[in-house]
């Protein structure tokens, strides 16, 4: 089953004293490109939760962020007193009396460095349990939109599979007159010149040529990847490089083909194929 990178997951929990949104953003990138913010309270857990965002989404440019909202009365802020009366102070020393009041004195001296202090909060154990739990629903929940995404790409590369098939098929059917519009076009362009030709010699050089214009192998091959991309395409895992690497060889089976073609109507369908697997190709960067 594949995934597609671009997914979006989040979890809300309401703690005692605060509200903990985890959110998880992801889109499409060659490797696992993790951004990962949260409080600086939390930090020491920081390296635990990129192990488990990169074990669980393996690729993608991942935006992690937790997101806290104070709720109770309580808080770690407060003034330092002795701080500001210095201030207030030293700025009625410098300012009139009668320019300025005592209250706008107290704007300006809690605006001072170190007019407010902060006791820093220490990391709860328990607190930070409830949270993981919530960082396992965002994942889950992000994995799932991954799926559900992925669901529509899937339909549409086995459509346009079939819709390659089917111009293979078409190529398979010309393939004949192919050869018989080579024979002609070679007899004609020999009788304009109006010399005389060994038969022998003739026939013998119209092998060869047909040697080099012949893509059965390119026929079979072609046919082999296409099935072996909805294998892979049905396996457990989702392995977007994989079917990326099957899709390059697809291409250069038909590009192979179009260019031993030599006849109109074979070409118009190789790049009616070649359509096809262009379309597959940009989905192909999403998959994980």
């Amino acid at each position: 089953m594949i995934q597609s990178m671009t997914g979006y997951g989040k979890s809300v929990l309401q703690l005692p004293t605060k509200k903990v949104t985890i959110e998880i953003k992801s889109l499409n990138s060659k490797n696992l490109d993790l951004n990962v913010r949260i409080p600086s309270y939390y930090k020491e857990k920081e390296l635990a939760v990129r192990k488990k965002l990169a074990s669980a989404l393996l690729r993608g440019k991942v935006d992690f962020s937790i997101f806290v909202e104070m709720t109770a009365d309580e808080t770690s802020t407060t003034v330092n007193p002795g701080v500001v009366k210095e201030y207030m102070q030293q700025l009625r020393n410098m300012i009139e009396a009668d320019t300025s009041t005592d209250i706008e004195l107290l704007k300006m001296a809690v605006k001072m460095p170190d007019a407010l202090k902060t006791e820093r909060e220490e990391l709860d154990e328990t607190e930070w349990s409830t949270i993981a739990k919530g960082i396992e629903l965002a994942i889950k929940d992000i994995v799932q939109y991954r799926i559900d995404e992925a669901a529509s790409l899937e339909i549409d590369f086995k459509q346009r599979i079939v819709n390659i098939k089917a111009f293979l098929e078409e190529v398979n059917d010309l393939d004949g007159d192919r050869i018989d519009n080579v024979k002609t076009r070679l007899q004609k362009a020999i009788d304009e010149l109006k010399v005389e030709t060994d038969e022998n010699r003739f026939e013998q050089e119209l092998i060869y040529y047909l040697e080099k214009l012949d893509i059965n192998e390119e026929k079979v091959r072609l046919a082999n990847h296409l099935d072996y991309f909805l294998e892979t395409l049905a396996s457990p895992e989702s392995n977007g490089k994989k079917l990326g690497f099957i899709v390059q060889e697809m291409g250069r089976e038909i590009n192979t083909t179009g260019s031993k073609a030599n006849f109109a109507p074979m070409q118009k369908a190789v790049i009616q194929m070649k359509n096809e697997l262009e379309q597959i190709k940009e989905q192909i960067l999403n998959v994980l």
